[in-house]
């Protein structure tokens, strides 16, 4: 039995994949925001519970934000910034007393995907996560790659390119620098990009249901900035990886309106006179990412 545990923002989530990759339970519970210790006891927590109500002892792989320094061996680049200086894979190996793996959560999803997914026989495939923060991961012929320095994929924190008079001024990232992609792609940016240009605090869930349901104007202004602004950022990894298929996860993987507009919309800024690369949702919904978490233990 394998389980995946993915470490979110809002939520720790856990899996439990047979021996044929089926899942034969689910389980979430909130994040304990800022809280280092209080993450661990709730990962215990629900692995303990977990492994008791299967009467198993499982394989762990573990999907978080950010990567394990090649330097220290602790987290670092987390956009849950507790985790970051920490010895996370020591912790919860000292924790559970097994081995444990561990992969961005980025990673995972395009680990997930690219196996028995959206992108499943892709020679290059390339995840994005949209949600509370943005990264990315890229699998090349089936292998995961990490990068000398634990980066690829993290598309996230580069400038946002080319940036128009609305996207001025660039917002600070909690990472020390301004402009980053994350900043206005995740869902909190997608928040604040909308508070800022009309004074109204909404979720971006909000706002998408409102430029939905055709009831606001300034949320679908709100949501075109958007698209357009994920459709620059997104040529640059294709003019960069050239990959087959990009597949989004995160939350906003659920707008739909995405995958018409965007791939419309990148064409002005891809450097070639045709775009054969698909945008694709996951075919495993939010629950790629933790899978990708369990397959850790199938590489």
């Amino acid at each position: 039995m394998r389980f995946g545990v993915d470490l979110g923002g809002t939520k720790i989530e856990l899996i439990a994949l047979d021996s044929d990759g089926r899942a034969v339970l689910r389980r979430r519970v909130p994040t304990p925001q800022g809280d280092y210790a209080g993450t661990l006891a709730a990962i215990k927590a629900l692995v303990d519970a977990a492994e008791a109500e299967l009467g198993v002892s499982a394989t762990l792989g573990f999907g978080t934000p950010g990567a394990l320094s090649t330097l220290t061996g602790r987290i670092k680049n987390a956009n849950s910034t507790c985790l970051n200086g920490q010895s996370l894979k020591e912790d919860l190996e000292s924790l559970f007393g097994r081995e444990v793996r561990i992969a961005n959560d980025a990673n995972c999803l395009a680990l997930s995907e690219a196996a028995d997914g959206a992108a499943a026989g892709a020679p290059v495939v390339f995840a994005v996560i949209l949600g509370t923060g943005v990264g990315g991961g890229l699998v090349v012929n089936g292998a995961l790659i990490e990068g000398t320095n634990r980066v690829a994929g993290e598309w996230g924190h580069n400038p946002l390119p080319l940036p128009e008079a609305a996207d001025l001024p660039l917002p600070a990232c909690y990472c020390g620098r301004m402009g980053c992609i994350e900043t206005y792609l995740s869902g909190p940016g997608m928040a604040a990009d909308h508070a800022r240009l009309n004074g109204v605090t909404l979720t971006a869930a909000e706002i998408v249901k409102l430029a939905e349901g055709g009831d606001g104007a300034c949320a679908q202004a709100t949501l075109e900035r958007y698209e357009r602004r994920l459709a620059r950022s997104l040529a640059g990894a294709i003019n960069l990886v050239d990959p087959d298929v990009i597949v989004l996860g995160g939350g906003l993987s659920n707008v739909a309106r995405l995958y018409e507009a965007v791939p419309r919309l990148w064409r002005e800024w891809v450097f070639s006179d045709a775009v054969s690369t698909r945008l694709v949702p996951p075919a495993h919904g939010d629950s790629s990412g933790v899978r990708g978490a369990a397959w850790l233990w199938a590489e």
